[in-house]
């Protein structure tokens, strides 16, 4: 309990408070910018952080986190334009909506909705967070080497359409992980005699250049482009009739998207497509469905920001990204001295307060702007790209130079957008490849360290049972949707044989 009011009087200290609705205003703004998201802001902003206490730094990126999960719903309802990945099922029904004189009503139910998700989620990170930490004092070198394993085996699904492509990306985002000096044994690799390089590849400018860079150099061929607007004259409170209508919608997608957000390497873009897709299975009117149903407003606005909540889980007490933005808060974490998983909640018993109490606050702030301000935010997707991306530009230099304040990592930035814009042309999503990055470092010390104890014998990783258990999670993630086609295939063929003998 004092740990709880130590941090209450920090979030609510006027300069922090100010910190967390700037944050929050600036998440919501990028968020409805189309091609911008929530991962990017974070990313771009995560140098700025340098200059506050860790406290405030973790509050700002955890709010920007909660108004760009948001801010994407904004565009995707009045120019079928998703401002974030996340909100891509929100245009399904939220556009036709707006096409009929609507957009207010449908701004108002994804606003409530993705309010009541993202608190819910908050209230499970405050119960699951401490009690998965302390199940993970339990870990040692072999238990943390068998999670990133199984962290690293999610990113078959983490975006994309392909589970091999997203594989590969994780592989090259381990390798990266791989250069600079190994921390057991001093050997140099791939650093070609660079001692910027001795120390490895930095994660902030790789993430700035795979996101923001190839995003810049995407968005160039669409300069051309007109898009359609609509105007929204006020958003309105969902009525009476409406609340009835989403309730088992809303909550029911509460419950999928914080369940979809704890598992690693998940994100709020794939619990809002299952928010979606439940939605329309439970609705009585599921015909009705991509003509403009509140429903199909409600169930992934509030999937998607109910994630936010969920993925903050594994990131703090295990030290496993749940996502995309929240491998960019891990980071900053790192930035900051601050080492994820159970010691986190040892030596800093106020931060897990600090991050409820701070993305509580930008959740109702965000619902604040959003009922007041949509009109707004939505005139923000009026800025001419050909001035909005020299800016994004010039912000992803100054945030990748101001790390280290090392050239090198501008060159890295530069050449990481290259790789990832060459990469998404091929059907490459970059977030396998930072999460690889993350994780790499991980598995490959824990490994280290995992064989030293057992004096090379690998086998003895299969006596941890705890170790054991999540190597069968592993191959069950990766094997299990192509065995079950294998399976369905083969039974497709025999069935119609036995059909023929009757």
């Amino acid at each position: 309990m004092d740990a709880f009011l130590v941090a209450a009087g920090q979030m609510l200290d006027p300069y922090t408070l100010l910190l967390i609705a700037a944050s929050t205003l600036i998440g919501v703004l990028i968020g409805a910018l189309p091609g911008l998201s929530s991962t990017m802001a974070t990313g771009l902003l995560l140098p700025f952080t340098i200059y506050l206490e860790p406290v405030s730094a973790i509050a700002v990126l955890a709010a920007l986190y909660c108004g760009g999960t948001y801010g994407g719903s904004i565009t995707a309802i009045l120019i079928n334009t998703p401002g974030a990945p996340p909100a891509a099922a929100t245009a399904f029904d939220g556009y036709p909506m707006a096409l009929r004189g609507e957009a207010g009503r449908a701004l108002g139910i994804a606003t409530v909705s993705s309010a009541i998700g993202g608190i819910f989620s908050l209230v499970v990170l405050l119960i699951a967070a401490p009690a998965l930490a302390t199940l993970a004092y339990r870990f040692g070198p072999a238990e943390y080497f068998a999670l990133a394993v199984f962290g690293l085996s999610m990113l078959a699904s983490i975006s994309g359409d392909s589970a091999i492509k997203n594989l590969i990306g994780g592989c090259l985002g381990v390798f990266l992980s791989t250069i600079g000096v190994t921390l057991t044994t001093g050997v140099e690799r791939f650093t070609f005699g660079v001692p910027e390089l001795y120390d490895g590849i930095d994660f902030i400018p790789v993430l700035i250049g795979l996101f923001a860079v190839s995003e810049l150099l995407s968005q160039s061929a669409k300069i051309g482009r007109k898009l359609e607007r609509l105007v929204v004259d006020a958003v309105k409170l969902p009525s009476l009739d409406d609340f009835k209508r989403c309730a088992a919608t809303i909550l029911r997608s509460c419950g999928i998207g914080t369940f979809i957000g704890i598992l690693p390497a998940e994100g709020g873009t794939i619990a809002s497509m299952i928010g979606y897709n439940e939605a329309r299975r439970w609705s009585k009117h599921r015909d009705r469905f991509g003509t403009g149903e509140v429903e199909g407003i409600a169930g992934p606005e509030a999937a998607n920001n109910a994630a936010t909540g969920g993925a903050m889980v594994p990131t703090l007490a295990l030290g496993i990204p749940g996502s995309g933005t929240t491998a960019v808060i891990l980071g900053g974490l790192l930035l900051h001295g601050l080492r994820p998983g159970p010691y986190l909640f040892q030596e800093q018993p106020t931060l897990l307060y600090s991050i409820f109490i701070a993305m509580l606050i930008a959740n109702v702030l965000f619902l604040i702007f959003g009922l007041a301000g949509a009109k707004i935010f939505a005139r923000v997707s009026l800025i001419p790209p050909t001035f909005l991306w020299p800016a994004v530009l010039a912000l992803c230099i100054v945030g990748a130079y101001g790390v280290n304040q090392s050239v090198l990592d501008i060159y890295v930035m530069l050449i990481a957008g290259l790789i990832g814009f060459v990469l998404r042309r091929f059907g490459f999503s970059p977030a396998p490849i930072i999460m690889g990055l993350v994780l790499g470092t991980l598995v490959e010390n824990s490994f280290s360290q995992s064989m030293i104890i057992f004096d090379q014998d690998w086998s003895q990783f299969l006596g941890r049972p705890i170790a054991t258990s999540f190597f069968l999670l592993a191959a069950v993630g990766l094997f299990y949707a192509p065995a079950t086609k294998l399976v369905r295939r083969r039974w497709g063929r025999r069935i119609p044989a036995a059909a023929i003998e009757d």
